[in-house]
């Protein structure tokens, strides 16, 4: 099959659609953030790429802590909104209903099917980011999305950012199971 190389820049694979929480000066803020990930299985921690000019990054600074919401696609509107208005102007404090886990400074939102409170652990200084490394401290999940107990990605329906096109997406069917789809091949 024929490839075109396209620039660099705009490799950016689908990405899950998280909203970034943390305290600044006392009050809660929220920003729309994609590039987030798991990063290590035991402890458990997570990663994400804020950009370092931004006010979030001031408050997890100050506080050692923040968390990652997971918003479902009725929250598309408030979501896309945390990503259009910066805190330093707009207080985003009451946009959702906040509550508090066991860290009592990183902010989540009860709107959010499924929310994670982390401790930071580490901040990388990229170029124009921030890689934001956290472990992973209380998980919260909505009754309502877990099947036996986990969360279930059909019922937590959360939302895809694709870019350069800038569409946020619904997550889509089940494709394969992981560590069992390949298994023909190993014979």
């Amino acid at each position: 099959m024929a490839k075109t190389r396209i620039a660099p820049a705009l490799f950016t694979p689908p990405m899950p659609v998280s909203l970034v929480g943390a305290q600044v000066g006392g009050v809660a803020n929220f920003m729309t953030v994609a590039w987030l990930t798991r990063v290590n299985f035991d402890p458990p921690m997570l990663a994400v790429a804020l950009g370092s000019g931004h006010h979030t990054p001031s408050g997890i600074r100050e506080n050692k802590t923040f968390s990652v919401c997971l918003p479902g696609a009725g929250l598309v509107e408030k979501t896309d909104y945390c990503g259009l208005v910066s805190g330093k102007r707009v207080d985003k404090s009451g946009v959702f209903d906040v509550f508090y886990g066991d860290l009592e400074t990183a902010p989540m939102i009860a709107e959010c099917p499924l929310c994670v409170e982390c401790v930071v652990a580490q901040i990388v200084e990229l170029p124009t980011n921030l890689l934001v490394i956290g472990n992973i401290a209380g998980v919260y999940a909505d009754d309502s999305i877990l099947t036996d107990g986990k969360p279930d990605a059909a019922k937590l329906a959360p939302l895809v950012l694709t870019m350069p096109d800038n569409h946020y997406w619904k997550l889509g069917e089940v494709a394969g199971r992981a560590w069992e789809a390949g298994k023909a091949l190993k014979k």
